[in-house]
């Protein structure tokens, strides 16, 4: 490798980690506070404001780079999966474990970041797109399923929130703040019973 090569890879390398602790900063800000201020995410990643915004633009990018890193940690690259199995219930099954596994990254990131959703627009924008891509998926798999009610796809949407894993998990789990992946059984079995998979001898 070239010298010029070499420091052109030595600074992205730089470029990525202060992008990555800008992200694990806001990420800690939301979840102690339950707000994002880039000030403060600069301040805690010991950056300049300007570096925030020189990396994400602006408090929107950031948030979008937050539930980016959020959706990367918590596979939802595998969510693909589900939409390429030949058995419509087994898709919908994956469906549920692949949610579960990413609302289970930063339980108390996500809760702060959705309960923020209500009462901050820029943060609402964030999470409504988000939420949507999970519709048009929930769709897609009711769609394929014999029989479903009219109402399937949003039945799937509702029941694979955030909010129902989280209120299933303190059930399932030991603790409270238990992992969230405990309310995956529950959560299967309601969708199942919602969508009747008895009916259809799934």
């Amino acid at each position: 490798m070239s010298p010029r090569g070499y420091r052109m890879g030595q600074r992205q390398a730089e470029v990525d980690e202060t992008r990555a602790r800008i992200v694990a900063a806001a990420r800690a800000h939301l979840a102690e506070t339950g707000a994002v201020s880039p000030d403060a995410v600069a301040r805690r990643a010991d950056v300049a404001r300007a570096t925030v915004y020189y990396q994400f633009g602006s408090k929107v990018g950031l948030l979008e780079a937050v539930c980016d890193a959020l959706a990367a940690q918590g596979g939802m690259a595998r969510l693909a999966e589900a939409f390429t199995l030949a058995d419509p219930w087994a898709a919908v099954d994956r469906f549920v474990e692949v949610m579960g596994g990413f609302w289970a990254v930063d339980r108390v990131c996500t809760r702060r970041l959705r309960a923020l959703a209500a009462l901050d627009d820029e943060v609402g924008r964030v999470i409504a797109d988000r939420d949507a891509r999970r519709r048009e998926g929930a769709a897609v798999l009711t769609g394929r399923l014999p029989d479903a009610p009219a109402d399937a796809a949003h039945l799937l949407f509702v029941l694979t929130s955030f909010e129902t894993y989280d209120a299933l998990a303190a059930e399932a789990a030991a603790e409270p703040e238990g992992d969230l992946t405990a309310a995956v059984p529950a959560v299967t079995r309601l969708v199942r019973a919602a969508l009747g998979a008895d009916r259809a001898g799934a």
